[in-house]
């Protein structure tokens, strides 16, 4: 898929009814031989328990050092907002997500971090990356403090 290939930018756009019917697109990135960190946090990010049916919130930090392809932000934010009534286990959302934009975009190099709010009082953070980041690649702290509730 290239540019001339977006099926959602700019256009009139529904939110999927799932992840598997989401269509997570890319652009070429205009620097494939720059080394750079690019950075999408969702922290928003809604799901359903898959056994309970309730929902599920976390903030999602999606890091990737993009290699040929930009993940393109406007099919990301449905491919996310797809999750919303989607039941699935807070370490499925956070490693699918993380697969799916490696498969679309291919990047150097992958981290999620999905920082879940308590479900039965405790508190689930999600961390997944496709290997050890690349020498020289600049990696800023995802900047989600831990969950401390009220106290």
């Amino acid at each position: 898929m290239n540019d001339e290939h977006l099926t959602q930018l700019g256009r009139s756009a529904a939110l999927p009814a799932s992840p598997d019917e989401a269509v997570l697109e890319r652009v070429a990135n205009p620097h494939p031989d720059s080394l750079y960190l690019a950075r999408f946090a969702a922290p928003e990010f809604t799901s359903l328990c898959p056994v309970t049916g309730q929902p599920d919130f976390a903030h999602l930090v999606i890091d990737y050092a993009p290699a040929e392809w930009l993940i393109e932000s406007k099919s990301l934010k449905l491919f996310l907002g797809s999750f919303r009534n989607h039941g699935a286990f807070h370490e499925d959302c956070t490693i699918g997500i993380g697969k799916r934009i490696v498969a679309t975009a291919a990047p150097r190099w992958l981290r999620i971090g999905g920082y879940w709010y308590p479900r039965g009082g405790i508190p689930i953070d999600v961390f997944w990356q496709t290997g050890p980041a690349p020498d020289g690649l600049w990696l800023p702290d995802q900047g989600v403090a831990p969950y401390r509730g009220r106290g």
